[in-house]
């Protein structure tokens, strides 16, 4: 075994349905080691701080770490560690770097928003790699975002920077999680979209049934996802001028031409704007453990 594989990142990653845990080398995640549980905003701090500490437990086994990376949904504030995901409201500022410094004692543990880690991971192995200015989306639950400006990850004061997802579009007036109306998330993710199909009348009651739907319906409500989508991308190009746009999570593939629904729709404005090159994220749900691990250095 290389010396490398004998010194693996913990890492772990915390969304809106499941958390996961496993050992990293590189770009790669240890065979046996990827542990998962359910989250879901019906848990409370207790089931939660539970399924963090299984995952943890089991994807460590008898295995000794120095360094550990979270990736979490947020808000966070990476000055305290604590994190706040808008779809698991039974955690609030609560102490996730802490918690699992009592999993892994003496480890140095790194915490940021999940949108970072993925970034960083794009950038580092899939679909950023060669460019400097990378924005990672994530539709999925909710929509999560990162940023790499100049080769370099960005955070921001309090680790927020890149929460594409909470970006007002306009155009849209639907209420959000974070207490505002038009953002992104709350006009483009999944189950938001299926909350919008149903308000039509379609029938439906969950994503992969509006991407399998013929329902004319289920067709406007992925048309106005992508379309919210690429008008947040379109901002955020105007704002810090980015090569590449990398979607991922599973709405993302509710329509074959989804991401070219999204293209059209950022295809406005400056021409440095529509010069973004808006791509398929590379590495799929591997990306967020592999991130986490880039974030612990």
């Amino acid at each position: 075994m290389s010396e490398q594989a004998e010194n693996p990142v913990l890492a772990v990653d915390f969304g809106g349905t499941k958390v996961e845990a496993a050992l990293v080398v590189g770009d790669r995640i240890i065979d046996g080691t990827r542990t998962r549980r359910p989250t879901g905003p019906d848990r409370s701090a207790a089931e939660l701080d539970a399924a963090v500490t299984e995952v943890v437990r089991g994807a460590l086994g008898t295995a000794t770490v120095t360094r550990v990376g979270i990736g979490t949904a947020g808000p966070v504030d990476t000055v305290r560690g604590l994190a706040s995901p808008l779809n698991t409201p039974g955690w609030r500022d609560h102490p996730f770097r802490d918690l699992v410094a009592t999993l892994v004692p003496g480890a140095d543990i790194v915490l940021a928003i999940d949108g970072l880690a993925i970034t960083l991971a794009e950038h580092r192995y899939g679909a950023g790699r060669g460019s400097d200015n990378v924005l990672g989306m994530v539709v999925s639950t909710g929509i999560g975002g990162g940023l790499v400006i100049d080769g370099r990850g960005i955070s921001g004061a309090n680790g927020n920077a890149g929460h594409v997802g909470h970006i007002q579009v306009s155009g849209y007036d639907d209420p959000c999680a974070c207490g505002r109306r038009g953002c992104v998330e709350a006009t483009a993710s999944g189950p938001n979209s299926v909350r919008w199909a149903q308000s039509q009348g379609w029938e439906g009651s969950t994503g992969e049934e509006l991407a399998a739907s013929s329902d004319p319906r289920a067709r406007a409500a992925i048309e106005r996802s992508a379309r919210a989508v690429g008008l947040a991308i379109a901002s955020a190009s105007a704002l810090v001028d980015l090569d590449i746009v990398a979607i991922g999570g599973g709405f993302s593939r509710s329509a074959p031409d989804y991401l070219d629904l999204v293209r059209t729709a950022a295809d406005e404005g400056f021409p440095f704007v529509r010069a973004t090159h808006i791509v398929p994220a590379a590495l799929g749900d591997e990306a967020p453990l592999i991130g986490a691990a880039l974030l612990a250095g």
